[in-house]
């Protein structure tokens, strides 16, 4: 029997399992609506969709590496337990070499693709494993990066993958000083590279808090606004990566370290695990009360 568009919509509202699963399920069922959901639940599939509204703000940030193409990537599940399992870090490398390889714009155009070219379609493939873990795990974010053989990638990842980092230092192929950098991005967190990046608005705005900071604190007219630019370099130093004051070594500039390689960083990438999510918050006595009250 052929497959419509309609048998597979009616699957998905009695399964919640994706659009591409339902449409393999009927399709290996020959049409029959009963059989397909049974081929759902003895894949798991089904079961795996119902943990779809579970927060999963946990996870791993990962970086692949092939040559000339680097790839920083964030995949989500809800308990860090889940991250030490082999099958959790058998997905991040199938990931990652997907990620090298088919070099999608997009995480909606990457759970599209086949998996490696030519394996199963990826959402499907982490849908299956979500049946196998027993987690909700979700791909939310990457960013590729290509270099020149005469650059080098830094890559780092802090307390096995809690934040991840990916520079590529330009004009110089020294890889431990690209990856120093890298320790640096992780461990300060600037938000820009340098001062040109930083937004005319947020400069003004922040030299007009100091500016009033200054008059409240009763500070002649005439000093003010030499006070308001001391104060506001040193707002810049904090925030932006060449000017901060090196980690492994406090006596220089990250600009003067970076200068001595002989290379240039003009971008860095920094992922910390489920930074902008809402974490779930247990509270185990008040789990047992509500069990005992039903």
């Amino acid at each position: 029997m052929a497959v419509n568009a309609k048998m597979v919509k009616e699957l998905r509202e009695k399964t919640g399992a994706g659009m591409m699963d339902c449409k393999k399920a009927l399709t290996e069922t020959d049409g029959d609506m009963e059989k397909a959901v049974e081929w759902l639940r003895e894949k798991g599939i089904s079961k795996a969709a119902k943990k779809a509204d579970r927060i999963a703000a946990e996870g791993s940030a990962a970086i692949e590496v092939s040559g000339n193409t680097a790839v920083l990537f964030e995949v989500n599940c809800e308990t860090d337990f889940v991250t030490k399992n082999d099958q959790f870090k058998e997905l991040l490398k199938d990931l990652g070499q997907h990620l090298l390889t088919q070099k999608p714009a997009t995480v909606e155009e990457a759970l599209e693709q086949k998996l490696h070219g030519d394996g199963e379609v990826l959402s499907s493939y982490i849908t299956d494993r979500v049946a196998k873990i027993g987690e909700k795990i979700s791909l939310r974010r990457f960013v590729i990066k290509e270099k020149t053989d005469n650059d080098a990638f830094g890559a780092y990842l802090h307390m096995g993958g809690n934040i991840g980092v990916l520079t590529v230092l330009e004009g110089s192929t020294d890889e431990s000083a690209a990856k120093d950098v890298a320790m640096h991005v992780a461990a300060v967190n600037p938000r820009y590279v340098s001062r040109d990046e930083i937004p005319q608005e947020e400069a003004d705005k922040e030299r007009e808090m100091l500016k009033t900071q200054a008059m409240n604190e009763g500070k002649p007219e005439n000093i003010v606004e030499k006070m308001v630019e001391g104060r506001l370099n040193k707002f810049f130093e904090e925030i932006c990566l060449l000017d901060q004051s090196f980690v492994k070594d406090p006596d220089q500039k990250v600009k003067q370290f970076v200068g001595s390689t002989g290379g240039q960083i003009t971008e860095f990438h920094r992922f910390e695990v489920g930074e902008g999510m809402e974490k779930r918050e247990e509270n185990f006595a008040d789990e047992v009360m509500n069990q005992v009250k039903k």
